[in-house]
């Protein structure tokens, strides 16, 4: 059976190219980085070259670009070691309620030592407004962070605005860019970010492997301690394969960046313009507009997504309905809750995340497939019989009729 990837945002294949680049350091250039001998010295020389590369693409100094075991770390580590590295200046810490849970448990890790957290609502769309989140700001008000691109929905958040907000108010600004990375066009000094995470098992790199960028002046306490890697900041000895990997990752990511974003945005449209046509009681969920090139997230009303996932995995299509991170829990995405989806409707969601290997042809089957699974599944439906038989009002239909966009017929 033919098997058709569309779960990119939960993880992606490791291309040739980087593998390639990856293996002499799995075996014959093995050497600690830290060691003072040529072997060591070949792989520190390694890891300070992929630094450099990383550090080009994003327009940052190669000293700002710290390595970690991915996005959660570094995620962690930025608001845990500057929260805590600045807590004489305040206390009080801003973000959303569509983060990823690494920032959200984050926080509420902090708040359980004392920090005040606000999360701050968006729309419908999954936006954040950056009025509301001006008048968040207060006198003890020390970092925001808000997430680049949203893992679920797609909705790329105006990020250079709500840095520049931060800024003029004297508070410091992350951004967790795990799923923006390599897939939109990033410069730190543009954004005005002060901070920046991201993950290589995202970009066809490989798993385990992140990085958080700090600007220069930004004060942050460890959050791994013991030996003097990365400059003292971060204990453990590096992964020097992952860390090649990342950088080769990355720049062959970046040089594409352009003509594939231009190419998987018109197969995203030509899913969500199928789904929409041709598939009843069906809404796209966050922007159309500010999205995510590759990002396809719809509910469908009258259904169950874990029946939904397990018919189309059947037919050999990997979809999710969310975030990977939290795939084994019986709540609906907190995501589509926070824009304003009832559970009913949540619970009835898929995300499909396209690739640099999905076909139109690959796209046009998991659409097929997903109309005679929903076709299927609804036909199995006391609550769609009930509908059918006008005992029940559809949600979607009361919303349509309301003007709310981007509801199938």
């Amino acid at each position: 059976m033919k098997q058709i990837y569309l779960d990119n945002a939960s993880t992606t294949p490791v291309r040739p190219e980087v593998l390639e680049a990856m293996i002499p350091y799995f075996s014959g250039e093995f050497g600690n980085p830290s060691s003072i001998y040529p072997l060591g010295q070949r792989a520190s020389k390694a890891v300070s070259q992929a630094r450099e590369d990383i550090a080009a693409l994003i327009g940052a100094k190669p000293q700002e670009v710290f390595f970690t075991s991915g996005g959660s770390e570094a995620d962690n580590w930025a608001l845990k070691g500057y929260a805590r590295a600045n807590r004489k200046r305040g206390t009080h810490i801003i973000t959303t309620a569509i983060e990823h849970h690494a920032i959200l448990h984050s926080c509420e890790a902090l708040e359980r030592e004392g920090f005040q957290v606000t999360y701050l609502p968006v729309g419908s769309d999954g936006l954040v407004d950056p009025q509301e989140f001006e008048s968040a700001i207060r006198e003890d008000t020390i970092l925001a962070s808000v997430m680049f691109a949203n893992n679920e929905i797609g909705t790329i958040e105006p990020i250079a605005r709500l840095a520049q907000i931060a800024k003029s108010h004297g508070v410091a600004f992350h951004t967790d860019a795990v799923q923006a990375f390599a897939h939109v066009p990033i410069d730190v000094d543009e954004l005005g970010v002060d901070m920046l995470s991201a993950s290589a098992h995202k970009l066809n790199g490989p798993k385990g492997v992140g990085m958080l960028y700090v600007r220069k002046g930004i004060r942050l306490e460890n959050l791994i301690d013991g030996g003097q890697q990365e400059r003292g900041k971060r204990a453990t000895t590096e992964n020097v394969p992952g860390i090649v990997g990342f950088a080769k990752a990355a720049q062959l990511a970046f040089g594409e960046l352009e003509g594939e974003t231009a190419r998987q945005r018109e197969l995203r449209d030509h899913a969500i313009r199928r789904i929409l046509t041709e598939i009843p009681h069906a809404k796209l969920n966050g922007s159309w507009e500010s999205r995510l090139a590759n990002n396809v997230n719809f509910s469908f009303e009258f259904i169950e997504g874990e029946g939904m996932l397990l018919h189309l995995a059947a037919r050999g299509i990997c979809v999710s309905s969310g975030s990977a991170c939290t795939s084994g829990s019986l709540d609906p995405s907190h995501v589509l809750i926070a824009i304003g989806l009832p559970h009913e409707i949540a619970h009835g969601s898929l995300r499909m995340t396209l690739g640099r290997d999905t076909s139109l042809d690959d796209v046009d089957f998991a659409i097929d497939s997903l109309k005679a699974t929903l076709e299927n599944l609804r036909a199995m439906s006391p609550l769609y019989e009930d509908y059918r038989n006008g005992r029940y009002e559809g949600i979607l239909d009361a919303w349509k009729a309301k003007g709310i966009a981007h509801i199938s017929e």
